[in-house]
């Protein structure tokens, strides 16, 4: 696989040729706009980290919006934009997972900056936007990179195919702030010799909502709660059952599904459980299987550093591109 890692590679390096010497122009959007992505295939845990940083600009008196490509959403020609409870088939699991968590407008398209152009038109209050994924979406200019990883650091530090990355390691001497994404019990990532600021993350849950009742309930209770099964059709469906073990959860079964599992069929009908804890991105998508053993699980992310929002903040105040 390496001769084909070498060739992605140079294809990588020439198109980011083409935007440094002015070949290629990258699309400037009128308000601050904020990239949060990574080099590493798969699920590394940008979603809570989004809606935490939706939560606390809010709460700072901004006005924030979403834009995605929407992975698996049915758009055509224009983008999606709609706000509150969507149609995952429409916009995409994770998207539907943030407007229904955060009530952020949402736009989804391939084509980023189509989309942060409807966003600004049908909601022209908003004014800083956050990019779920597109760090290599290079037509979309940015003035804030942020970069999740896990404990998987970068792997065996190739390229795909030979490797997880999408981009070189080297690319991350360039963002602005790496965050570490880690499993409850896992020691502080290590520190790079990188300018980006870095601290880490823990993403933990603390309330399930059954989907049928809308009832609410301690996750912990759950612990000592009769047979309990759970699933996750996330990138990394471990870090979701580690996290159940972090409360004294021990499920009689746990069904790891692929990542934005659709659910046309249910797949829990072969888990004896009187309960059955999910994620949240999965249960956007299972209203309509009305099995009443299925709690959604909401999550929080907790960051190490105390003044990341302070910076973030600054940042966005003094917003240039280079």
């Amino acid at each position: 696989m390496l001769p084909l890692a070498w060739l992605n590679g140079a294809v990588l390096r020439l198109r980011r040729a083409a935007y440094r010497l002015g070949l290629r122009q990258a699309w400037v959007a009128p308000v601050p706009l904020v990239v949060v992505g990574n080099i590493y295939v798969g699920g590394t845990g940008k979603t809570p980290l989004l809606i935490a940083l939706i939560q606390e600009l809010r709460a700072r008196g901004w006005h924030p919006g979403v834009v995605s490509r929407g992975y698996g959403a049915q758009v055509g020609e224009q983008p999606n934009v709609g706000c509150g409870e969507l149609d995952p088939r429409a916009f995409g699991d994770e998207p539907a997972l943030i407007s229904a968590r955060t009530h952020v407008p949402i736009a989804v398209h391939p084509r980023r900056p189509a989309a942060v152009r409807s966003l600004l038109a049908a909601h022209p209050e908003v004014d800083v936007v956050l990019s779920d994924d597109g760090l290599q979406h290079l037509a979309l200019a940015r003035d804030v990179e942020i970069v999740v990883q896990d404990a998987r650091g970068v792997g065996n530090g190739r390229l795909l195919p030979a490797g997880p990355l999408r981009e070189s390691a080297a690319r991350l001497a360039s963002v602005d702030a790496l965050v570490t994404n880690l499993n409850t019990g896992d020691a502080p990532g290590p520190a790079r010799t990188i300018a980006a600021r870095q601290l880490d993350m823990r993403v933990a849950g603390d309330v399930a909502v059954n989907l049928r009742s809308g009832e609410k309930r301690s996750l912990a209770s759950f612990a000592n709660a009769g047979k309990v099964g759970a699933a996750a059709g996330i990138g990394r469906p471990s870090r979701f059952f580690s996290m159940l073990h972090a409360v004294g959860i021990q499920p009689v079964e746990e069904l790891a599904l692929p990542d934005h599992y659709d659910y046309a069929v249910s797949p829990f009908s072969a888990i004896n459980a009187d309960a059955v804890l999910i994620t949240e991105k999965d249960a956007v998508k299972c209203g309509h299987l009305d099995d009443p053993r299925l709690w959604s699980v909401a999550v929080s992310a907790h960051l190490s550093d105390p003044y990341f929002f302070d910076w973030l903040e600054a940042r966005l105040h003094g917003r240039t591109f280079a």
